[in-house]
């Protein structure tokens, strides 16, 4: 039993059932009104909100989330990349923009300052993410600036060294005594390998 709202009560009340029994009914409503408070508070700041809250500030800010797709993590951390592209920008800013929303190291931004192209080399598998690096670059990147994607792919590639011999023997002479087309110019032999 409770006692959040039977304390303050003179304590002959203590006894009558009834009183107790809304006292009980009381604290759980001031329970779940607590708890409405707490998440209404929680759902002032990104971070810490819950779907509804997420939901509302997409519709605010026009983002069409896909749910099926995207994870709650990632529809947070666009709509905070959102928010964060305030100007003066920097190409620092924007690396730094880029490795929150990506991760760090699977972007590189540079900048061609003599012919006014914006590079970026990126890593990116999950085609959301790419959306919203080109959205962020689009709305940052100067109008000066011609933007240039590049895709940067994690792989291995092996390679091997083989040395080999063919003989080729000659069907004509320069002296000309032969006649075009009769027999090809020359012809191949079996190829060996040497190593």
């Amino acid at each position: 039993m409770s006692d959040r709202i039977l304390q303050y009560l003179p304590a002959y009340y203590r006894g009558i059932l009834d009183v107790v029994e809304l006292a009980e009914t009381e604290d759980i409503e001031l329970d779940l009104m607590a708890a409405a408070v707490q998440r209404l508070f929680d759902d002032q700041f990104v971070e810490t909100s819950d779907l509804l809250a997420i939901k509302r500030r997409e519709a605010m800010l026009g983002i069409q989330a896909d749910p099926t797709t995207e994870t709650l993590e990632f529809r947070k951390k666009r709509i905070l990349n959102r928010y964060q592209t305030k100007p003066p920008f920097t190409i620092r800013w924007l690396q730094q923009q880029l490795d929150q929303l990506v991760g760090q190291g699977m972007t590189i931004v540079s900048v061609d300052v003599e012919e006014f192209v914006l590079y970026v080399t990126t890593n990116i598998e999950n085609a959301n993410i790419f959306h919203e690096v080109l959205h962020t670059i689009q709305t940052v990147k100067p109008a000066n600036l011609i933007y240039q994607q590049n895709t940067s792919l994690l792989d291995v590639i092996g390679l091997e060294e083989h040395i080999s011999r063919q003989t080729i023997t000659w069907n004509y002479k320069l002296d000309g005594s032969w006649d075009l087309g009769e027999e090809p110019y020359s012809t191949l032999g079996t190829e060996e390998q040497i190593t």
